[in-house]
């Protein structure tokens, strides 16, 4: 599994733009460790599909797209939409992404 995350607007946005994605490889990782970022892509996918309403000026925005046996699922949010299970994820991502 790949999973590959951007993100986009808020105060900053003019920082970020042109930076490439981050791209974690989950067939690097430690057995222990690619378990976990299963559990949490399997909790966020499903919430993805949920419509939420919501916005807030400056926002930052979020894309999360996890590659898996050739299916592509594409998970976005932003700062007034975000779920508990997208931000574990993104915050999973975030620490681990940091540590490599």
């Amino acid at each position: 599994m790949k999973v590959t995350w951007e993100t986009y607007g808020g105060q900053a946005a003019a920082i970020r733009l042109g930076l490439p994605p981050k791209v974690l490889d989950a067939d690097a990782l430690p057995e222990n460790m690619a378990g976990e970022l299963d559990r949490l892509v399997a909790a966020a996918v499903p919430e993805a599909e949920e419509k939420r309403r919501g916005s807030a000026r400056d926002a930052m925005s979020y894309t999360i797209t996890v590659e898996d046996g050739g299916r592509s699922t594409a998970l976005t949010r932003s700062d007034a939409t975000m779920t508990p299970a997208f931000a574990a994820l993104l915050g999973w991502l975030e620490k681990h992404a940091a540590q490599q």
